[in-house]
């Protein structure tokens, strides 16, 4: 509209948005400031938790992959990427995290109980994976309503759901296969660069 007004309005006329526009446009600078912060409290908090600024790293490798399937499936059913899509996105931030920390989290108990980093690796895997489809994809068919929203508002709510939808199936389908590999390497490279400082073999766990 902006650049439309621009080519054919008479000199001396102008415009101004207002309403849901103007907040659009208002938010648009902000967006990607609220995404990094909800990104850094989610890594804080896992930091905390973990004890450690190493496995949060991990988890967070999560969520580029949601973020792709989020755009990929607005871009498939050409919407765009509205205050709505925006808010999904700091949704997924969480969501897509929630799967990696089930598969991180029981891996670090079993390496406090003394299994060896890849034995814990692949049986945390084949644990939650159940879990984790079983809550993902009932978190997926509950968004299936605002993916196919009909009547007023329903722009709204098929952006807002396609986004989630696409990144939560992207995310769960990826995570499964990238997430214990990540833990294996990175957490693999923490421990040998730990025993070349100290000169000391790795423990079957230590902490950071």
């Amino acid at each position: 509209m902006e650049d439309l007004s621009k080519r054919t309005l008479p000199q001396g006329y102008t415009y101004q948005w207002t309403g849901v526009s103007l907040e659009e446009l208002e938010s648009g600078t902000t967006s990607l400031l609220l995404f990094g912060l909800g990104t850094l409290v989610v890594y804080l908090t896992l930091s905390a938790q973990y004890e450690s600024f190493v496995l949060p790293f991990i988890v967070l490798l999560a969520v580029p992959m949601a973020l792709l399937g989020a755009l990929g499936a607005q871009w498939a059913r050409g919407l765009q990427n509205d205050v709505y899509c925006q808010i999904g996105l700091v949704m997924l931030v969480g969501l897509a995290s929630k799967n990696a920390i089930l598969i991180v989290e029981f891996a670090e108990q079993l390496r406090h109980r003394g299994m060896s980093l890849i034995e814990a690796t692949v049986e945390a895997a084949r644990i939650r994976l159940r879990p984790i489809l079983m809550t993902s994809f009932a978190f997926i068919l509950g968004v299936v309503p605002l993916v196919i929203a009909s009547g007023a508002g329903e722009k709204g709510r098929r952006s807002v759901g396609t986004t989630v939808f696409g990144g939560m199936i992207m995310s769960t389908i990826l995570n499964l296969f990238f997430i214990p590999v990540l833990y294996l390497i990175i957490e693999g490279f923490r421990e040998r660069r730990k025993s070349v400082v100290t000169g000391m073999e790795p423990l079957p766990h230590e902490g950071d």
